[in-house]
């Protein structure tokens, strides 16, 4: 892992408004939640964000607040997450879903009868086999709702991560690398969708190395605080019997093992600095923060991943505003001053059972 050396910065009198940076996890359909809790910050409007790392779904949240937010700030960037989350789940205009709230099991689609049969199908089909057109909607709605303009070129810094096939190694996008292939890239999970290639180069999904990557933060912006909104479970209660839920439990260990190292690596610096062992005016002395909502995810199992009903999305969503609500009454006053996140509790530390 990287050392963190800070990057420069000027000497402008303070913002009214702390700054910080969001790092946000990728999770398909989940990333409703994430946008729930995007919602919720931008209308209480007293952080300013400085740079969003985000991954997959995480990635897509990232882009089209920037996208939204060149337009109109605050207000821009609630309104364009909100039209690009419609069209996800096919609703057109004001968001209405059809019909009334459902309990989470309706919308993990292992549990719909016969559903064993057609993915144990699908896997025996690589997706060029399965869709040699090349058809893609996801392309259709990211071109839709995102401005590589603004991405390359707007106030906020965004960091997209994907994954080399070549070297299994993390790929950051920024700047003028940005792109909707660099979006796709950063989605693409190899069992479902085409592998992006960028300039001859192969990517797949940025969740197995990055999610979502936290060094781009450290190197790449001004801001000492890191809000980290966190889809994917730390942990799994009883043992997986079945081998759709081993399969789901590999993936939640494998998509968050990329975060704890270098949640590792931070804390490991942090302990530098708190020792005065390293020159503090040249790595971060870095403040995490973290909203999530494991207990409220917990139903909603993996296969609800790649379900886009809008109920789900809606419910979701409200989950997040929800999270993201209890954490800017508990802990915004931290951001700036300290840590409101134990990484070393959280992630680090030998869990019983």
């Amino acid at each position: 892992m990287p050392t963190s050396s800070r990057p420069s910065r000027s000497r402008a009198a303070p913002q009214a408004r702390p700054a910080i940076d969001l790092a946000l996890q990728g999770g398909g359909s989940h990333g409703a939640f994430t946008w729930g809790v995007l919602d919720a910050l931008l209308e209480d409007g007293r952080l300013a964000i400085d740079g969003i790392s985000g991954t997959s779904a995480g990635a897509m949240n990232a882009a089209v607040l920037a996208s939204g937010w060149a337009r109109g700030e605050a207000a821009g960037a609630r309104a364009a997450l909100a039209k690009f989350w419609q069209a996800i789940g096919g609703v057109a205009g004001c968001w209405a879903p059809p019909g009334p709230s459902l309990p989470a099991w309706a919308f993990n689609r292992d549990q719909w009868p016969g559903y064993a049969l057609w993915d144990n199908w699908l896997k025996l089909w690589s997706p060029a086999q399965l869709n040699p057109f090349k058809l893609d909607p996801l392309r259709d709605i990211v071109a839709a709702h995102v401005d590589e303009d603004a991405l390359r070129h707007g106030p906020l810094k965004v960091f997209v991560a994907a994954t080399s096939v070549r070297s299994g190694q993390p790929h950051v996008f920024s700047g003028t690398e940005l792109s909707i292939d660099a979006l796709l890239a950063s989605a693409c999970l190899p069992q479902s969708a085409q592998t992006v290639v960028i300039d001859g180069e192969a990517f797949w999904d940025g969740g197995f190395s990055g999610n979502p990557a936290l060094w781009p933060l450290i190197y790449g912006t001004a801001s000492d605080d890191v809000l980290l909104v966190q889809i994917n479970p730390r942990e799994h209660d009883g043992i997986p019997q079945t081998a759709v839920e081993i399969n789901d439990r590999v993936n939640e260990i494998t998509f968050n093992a990329s975060l704890v190292a270098e949640l590792r690596a931070i804390a490991f610096v942090q302990k530098l600095l708190a020792d005065q062992r390293v020159d503090p005016t040249r790595y971060k002395a870095l403040r995490m923060h973290r909203i999530a909502d494991e207990p409220g995810l917990a139903p909603f199992d993996a296969s609800s991943k790649l379900n886009t009903d809008p109920r789900l999305l809606r419910q979701l969503f409200e989950l997040g505003r929800r999270a993201a609500q209890a954490w800017l009454h508990s802990d915004l006053p931290a951001v700036g001053k300290r840590s409101s996140m134990d990484a070393q509790a959280l992630f680090l530390a030998p869990r019983g059972p």
